[in-house]
């Protein structure tokens, strides 16, 4: 009976341990696939510009104010500005906890250099990463000096997370010659998902999130996929490098049409509209404050009260308030000037257009330009035309040298003589009358 309950006692003894082992066990392997943890998603896409910036700092902020435990950026983006992806890679060399970059499709030029900042960099099996030579919007290759800055980010990017710089560098500089990785002297090089394994760029390969997560040991944590607002992705679309010209182009052009046209019609609120759309833009995207805006409806307000006004000087000032205002808001001080040098043209070519096809009759102008001409015809005269006088006869009042006064009809009257000397006294004859002179001779 004895032995029995010994027994019996091992055999709960052990059942009690490998229950108490399994329970650890499990645990253990539901921390070890993240449980409990969060794991926040944030989109990488279209081209890098100011807006995609002001869109990772928010993502990022929030991610890190709700205690998340890991960011993944999923990139898919052909690149964009160099000094919009400068601020996104040290913003992101800035978080204090583990990011990884997953290629979808393809991280190229700015994107690549995105990418490099992230702890860890897993591809999609399709996706590539490189390519990342300095252009100019006119598809260019930009100065050397723009472009040896450029190489050496790149290289600092790829050393901040102990990636070998060599291949970073020859994503940005054709010099390099790789050509066991299809990039031979001449050309950029370009990283597929294997070849970015074999040279430490990517940490591995995997066919979508879940077998990323599970790559992370994340399977089990809590997913938060950010989004663009409404609000960003119009702000992204309007500070575009295309988009700005556009919109001050036609923000001039409505202007310019309504001083032509009666009223405040289609065409002035089309022109307002631009410019409220160039602002909202630049102020969601983070690149201008309520000082430019304010700086616009000061330079507003003094053009128009120019036309009330005379001198010219308020119409200068309210220029070169909206203008700074303009330049206050840009991210590219020579994109700007192009965008308003263009609009300015526009405007200039349409005003002349106008001018020559309308004239001065119509629209904001019939207002303040005076019309009337004060000719004989609409009953305007500049002085008394006495042609009635011709061939009157008179006493001359004081010596003709040859003006002076005679007496007509009990009259005086300022004359002239005909060219010879009349004394005081003298009758005289008007012989003719041309406008205020009349001329007079001495009767002998």
């Amino acid at each position: 009976m004895k032995r029995h309950r010994r027994r019996l006692a091992v055999y709960i003894f052990f059942v009690s341990v490998l229950t108490l082992v399994s329970i650890f066990t499990g645990k253990q392997a539901e921390a070890e696939q993240g449980q409990g943890k969060t794991v926040y998603i944030i989109p990488i896409e279209n081209e890098v510009e100011r807006g995609l910036e002001a869109f990772i700092k928010r993502a990022t902020e929030e991610a890190m104010e709700s205690g998340a435990d890991h960011i993944i950026f999923e990139i898919d983006t052909p690149g964009g500005r160099v000094d919009s992806a400068g601020q996104i890679g040290s913003h992101i060399q800035s978080l204090t906890i583990p990011t990884t970059a997953y290629i979808v499709n393809e991280a190229l030029s700015a994107g690549s250099y995105i990418a490099l900042f992230s702890d860890n960099i897993y591809f999609n099996p399709h996706a590539t990463m490189g390519a990342s030579g300095v252009i100019n919007q006119d598809g260019t290759a930009a100065d050397k000096k723009a472009q040896s800055a450029w190489l050496a980010q790149m290289r600092s990017a790829a050393e901040s997370n102990g990636r070998d710089p060599i291949y970073a560098a020859a994503m940005a500089d054709s010099s390099i010659d790789l050509p066991e990785y299809g990039a031979p002297e001449g050309e950029f090089l370009t990283l597929g998902p294997r070849q970015a394994v074999e040279v430490g760029y990517a940490e591995g390969i995997v066919s979508n999130r879940a077998e990323l997560l599970e790559e992370l040991n994340l399977s089990e944590a809590t997913i938060v996929e950010t989004e663009t607002s409404f609000a960003e992705d119009l702000a992204r679309f309007l500070t575009h490098p295309v988009v700005i010209p556009i919109l001050l182009s036609v923000a001039s052009i409505g202007l310019i049409v309504e001083l032509y046209s009666p009223g405040f019609g289609v065409p002035g609120s089309l022109g307002l509209l631009s410019l409220l759309l160039f602002f909202y833009g630049h102020i969601v995207a983070g690149l201008a404050g309520m000082e430019a805006l304010l700086l616009l409806i000061i330079g507003i307000g003094l053009i128009v009260a120019e036309f009330f006004v005379t001198g010219g000087i308020l119409g200068v000032l309210g220029i070169a308030a909206v203008v700074g205002s303009l330049f206050m808001s840009g991210y590219d001080m020579v994109h700007m000037s192009m965008s308003i040098g263009i609009a300015f043209l526009i405007a200039v070519i349409l005003a002349i257009i106008l001018f020559r096809r309308i004239g001065m009759d119509k629209g904001i102008f019939r207002h303040i330009i005076l019309r009337d001409s004060t000719a004989t015809e609409q009953g305007y005269v500049s002085s008394v035309n006495r042609l009635e006088l011709v061939g009157l006869e008179g006493n001359s009042l004081t010596p003709l040298h040859p003006s002076g006064l005679v007496e007509l009809n009990d009259e005086t009257i300022d004359v002239v003589s005909d060219g010879s000397y009349i004394e005081k006294g003298k009758k005289v004859k008007v012989i003719r009358v041309e406008g205020v002179r009349v001329v007079v001779r001495e009767i002998k």
